[in-house]
């Protein structure tokens, strides 16, 4: 299984662990994180919820070659279970990206409550560059979050930015050394078991309160293109020239 969970001292950590194929994210994998979440929020004993990926890697994004053969379309594909139990779960999630967070390693940062990452870590939204469009709610939440302009320089262009850039921008607390990250991040999560738990539930619920029902729209808005792009031939054109290794061309469309 290519994710670890454990829960020690309050602490549900879920552990992406496919360093080989630098944590890209199957189908499977997908319905383990959701049942993983989803077993986080109904243990009372769990405090906080952390995810981390392996040193230098916290995850790639989608597996391509998998994504492509197990496209989701159904509303129940493992990969919208995996977006929807991040939207249920009221407990504190905390992220430690130990390395490179690309596509949906990236937009699942916009729904941590704290996130601490490494001064080498590459993040990337390169959904155009793929012929698609942003998921997990991130055509809203990135723009509320760091302003339109610079959002679009993330979504529209795929440009990728630091850990560092990440702190400046607001999408992370903190970056540290690669050694130091899970540390940090284990420190944080600890922190929610010293204090009282419904009252940090409650808490965090009134700040999302404003705009889940934005949030839930646009994620159902990002599924039904997210679907339809997948059949474009601009899609088509993105993937066959990752699998070539070449610079796709669109200048044909």
């Amino acid at each position: 299984m290519s994710i670890r969970t454990a829960n020690v001292d309050g602490v549900a950590t879920l552990e992406i662990a496919r360093p080989e194929k630098k944590n890209a994210l199957t189908q499977a994998m997908y319905a383990a994180l959701a049942q993983a979440v989803q077993a986080a929020q109904a243990d009372p004993a769990v405090r906080a919820v952390l995810i981390t990926g392996q040193p230098g890697i916290f995850t790639s994004g989608n597996d391509l070659e998998d994504f492509l053969q197990h496209p989701p379309g159904a509303e129940d594909a493992p990969v919208f279970a995996f977006m929807e139990s991040l939207l249920d779960l009221d407990k504190p999630l905390v992220a430690a990206v130990t390395g490179a967070a690309i596509g949906i390693g990236c937009t699942m940062l916009l729904h941590c409550d704290l996130v601490v990452v490494c001064d080498e870590a590459k993040l990337a939204l390169p959904f155009v560059n793929l012929g698609l469009v942003p998921e997990f709610g991130s055509s809203l939440l990135l723009a509320q979050r760091i302003g339109h302009v610079r959002a679009a320089e993330k979504l529209m262009l795929g440009d990728a930015f630091t850990g560092a850039e990440a702190v400046e921008l607001g999408l992370a607390n903190v970056v540290m050394p690669p050694g130091e990250v899970l540390a940090q991040a284990r420190r944080m999560a600890m922190r929610f078991t010293q204090l009282p738990p419904e009252a940090v539930r409650q808490t965090k619920s009134l700040m999302r309160a404003p705009v889940l029902p934005a949030l839930r729209q646009a994620l159902q808005a990002e599924r039904e293109l997210f679907v339809q792009r997948l059949r474009s031939p601009e899609a088509k054109e993105a993937f066959q020239a990752f699998f070539e290794k070449r610079r796709p061309d669109f200048s044909k469309f």
